[in-house]
């Protein structure tokens, strides 16, 4: 169908989503274009009724996927249905009468300030073996400033201003901001550069990108993914060992120590406060502690 290759494009040059995003959306267009053909003999979109893709979304939760996931291709059949009217080639949107199956909330997990504490203590830092630095700094870094794992990898050099304390990143939809840092990890990040900048003469090599692999190459997802869940699987027993843990447990220390929650959604690039909010179910033990302390009939 040239329609979903429209719709790619589309969403490349004037929606300007992530090549992650990018790669979502592709896959599920796929997949329900072959579901279509597979099942019903359709090559046509036109064609394509609201009770064909009832029966897609049945297919897929019969399959046993995580209602989150078939929530997500549903959101991206309802973006590529709103093109093709756009374009005109369709006059009717059958995704009106689809409904997305209901999603229980999960409270995102997250560490405990005394397990990130372990978590640092186990980690070598004190030498100048690059590695060793480059790694603590990149579980510090998604601690102190709650980026994402794209955001990290997409980091340069030129976006960390040591003068002014300052990280500008550039995030979903390419909306950029800028992540206020300390003046203690100002000193942490002032070592790191001049071991990467070492290691990189010492191969013969350039990059302008922040963190680099153990080639002097830009870091890759797997590459990063697999340096934070070795270390947090050292502290915590918990499912979830990736670098987005780490974006929530800085959230939810935010949140603890008092930090408002407009402030917290500015640093993490939420586009809505409804996503920011969830990390406040995260800190009723917080309050409880506060209530003990401070009801005298507690």
């Amino acid at each position: 169908m040239k329609e979903s290759e429209l719709f790619l494009k589309y969403l490349i040059v004037e929606r300007r989503f992530s090549k992650h995003t990018i790669t979502s959306y592709q896959t599920d267009i796929l997949q329900f274009t072959k579901y279509i053909k597979d099942t019903y003999e359709i090559d046509d979109i036109k064609e394509v009724s609201h009770l064909y893709i009832r029966s897609w979304i049945v297919s897929l939760m019969e399959t046993g996927i995580d209602p989150k996931s078939v929530s997500r291709k549903i959101t991206t059949l309802r973006s590529f249905y709103k093109f093709l009217i756009k374009i005109e080639v369709l006059d009717k949107n059958p995704m009106l009468k689809i409904q997305a199956p209901k999603i229980s909330k999960k409270l995102p997990e997250f560490l405990d300030e005394k397990k990130m504490e372990a978590l640092f203590d186990n980690m070598a830092n004190d030498g100048n073996d690059y590695f060793e630095v480059r790694d603590f700094l990149i579980l510090d870094f998604f601690y102190r400033t709650g980026v994402r794992l794209s955001e990290l990898i997409e980091l340069k050099i030129s976006d960390v201003n040591l003068y002014n304390l300052t990280i500008t990143v550039t995030g979903k939809r390419n909306k950029v901001r800028q992540i206020p840092i300390s003046m203690g990890f100002k000193q942490a990040i002032e070592k790191y550069i001049v071991l990467r900048n070492e290691f990189l003469k010492s191969e013969g090599l350039d990059n302008h990108y922040f963190f680099i692999d153990n080639k002097g190459n830009k870091m890759y997802p797997v590459f990063v993914y697999r340096i934070v869940k070795a270390n947090i699987k050292m502290v915590s027993t918990g499912k979830k060992k990736s670098p987005h843990v780490l974006r929530h447990t800085f959230a939810t220390a935010m949140l603890n120590n008092g930090a408002d929650i407009n402030a917290i959604k500015e640093i993490l690039g939420h586009r809505n406060l409804s996503a920011t909010q969830v990390y406040t179910h995260n800190t009723i033990e917080k309050l409880k502690e506060v209530y003990k302390q401070a009801f005298p009939k507690a």
